[in-house]
């Protein structure tokens, strides 16, 4: 029996029903969260839109509240990033990453990294953050009291990449964490022990059900851990397989959403850094690919961008003059009247929801 080719769309939905953007589904927070392996969280507040965009009647608390409870954690993981998980994944999955988080580190540092002594670095940092949370400006003071002669940012941001660490939530913030988080080690912030276990074919079959159907270089692109061959070849038994029009083995679960072509998909509103345009090699599931440049500015960062019939349409800006909030909408090209209203009435409920002091709010169109 042939293999099935999987068309860009038939992959679009299947990809949009699992990151739960073809309709807000009804379910916890952390269930949320661990269904999707992660919210990438390089700031506080993005994973609080993301929730927005994929949950019936997400509340901030929702989120607040099991982070406060170490339910849900911020820390570093894929890509090398920050990102939220549960406790429960983080606990599970940090140590497989923690080649690749060296691996960065040497890359950013570069002969910088040479010149550190990192077991002595790291025998320095552990101590001070076991039990007790810092921000960085106190942990490198903390470094250069026992390393004078050290490289005050090269420490610091090999302490960062290299030890187990965990942003440290505040109550009563807006979003959660504040901008200068302090942060701490996770086992005593969690009071569990980091996984030991190498073996990422578990994490294959996580990945599959969040972003599949997908390639193995997709779950690298994701995930930054390389060659994922084995991982696969591990759980193959498990899958069913699929080809892309480019003759590309796509792998899956066999259970897993994959909605008829022709479903509708509702207009979203995404924010910086979402996942759903990250967890691709191939992103043209999603992003055009004549839109893709389009996405991220030249310091790298991925903008706010929303969706129109499942794919990336235009980026979006949030605006506060005095109690009007405002979100520009800037088009890639012109939108039918239907899909501006839509993506109109979408905007003010999203601003009425991170702006609820606004005495009013606005969507416009840059022309």
């Amino acid at each position: 029996m042939p293999t099935e080719v999987l068309s860009p769309q038939a992959l679009n939905r299947a990809t949009l029903a699992r990151q739960l953007l073809l309709t807000r589904e009804k379910m916890t927070v952390p269930r949320a969260v661990e269904h999707l392996v992660g919210l990438q969280a390089q700031l506080a507040r993005p994973p609080y839109l993301a929730l927005w965009s994929r949950l019936q009647g997400f509340q901030r608390d929702q989120l607040t509240k099991p982070a406060l409870q170490r339910t849900l954690v911020r820390g570093t993981m894929m890509r090398g990033t920050l990102h939220l998980m549960s406790a429960k994944d983080y606990l599970r999955y940090r140590d497989l990453f923690r080649p690749l988080l060296t691996a960065a580190m040497r890359s950013v540092l570069k002969e910088r990294a040479a010149a550190l002594d990192l077991p002595a670095l790291l025998a320095t940092a552990k101590p001070f953050l076991d039990g007790k949370a810092h921000t960085f400006e106190d942990v490198r003071a903390h470094l250069m009291k026992h390393h004078v002669d050290g490289d005050e940012r090269a420490m610091g941001f090999a302490t960062r990449m290299l030890l187990p660490l965990i942003q440290v939530p505040e109550e009563g913030l807006e979003w959660g964490w504040p901008g200068n988080a302090c942060f701490t080690l996770a086992e005593s912030w969690l009071g569990g022990k980091l996984s030991t276990d190498d073996d990422a074919s578990p994490l294959v079959v996580r990945y599959l059900a969040a972003f599949g159907p997908a390639t193995v270089a997709d779950m690298q692109a994701w995930s930054g851990l390389k060659p994922l061959k084995d991982a696969f070849e591990k759980v193959r038994g498990k899958l069913v397989e699929f080809r892309d029009e480019k003759k590309r083995v796509l792998f899956d679960l066999p259970r897993a959403p994959r909605p008829p072509e022709e479903t509708p998909a509702p207009v979203r509103f995404l924010p910086d850094f979402d996942n759903l345009i990250l967890s691709h090699a191939d992103r043209t599931r999603v992003v055009p690919e004549e839109h893709r440049a389009k996405l991220s500015t030249q310091n790298l960062r991925v903008l706010n961008v929303f969706l129109v019939d499942g794919r990336t349409a235009g980026t979006w800006t949030p605006e506060r003059k005095k109690g009007t909030a405002t979100l520009v909408c800037k088009a890639f090209a012109p939108l039918k009247k239907p899909v501006r209203d839509a993506l109109a009435q979408e905007g003010e409920d999203l601003l009425r929801f991170s702006d609820p002091d606004a005495s009013s709010v606005a969507v416009t169109f840059a022309k």
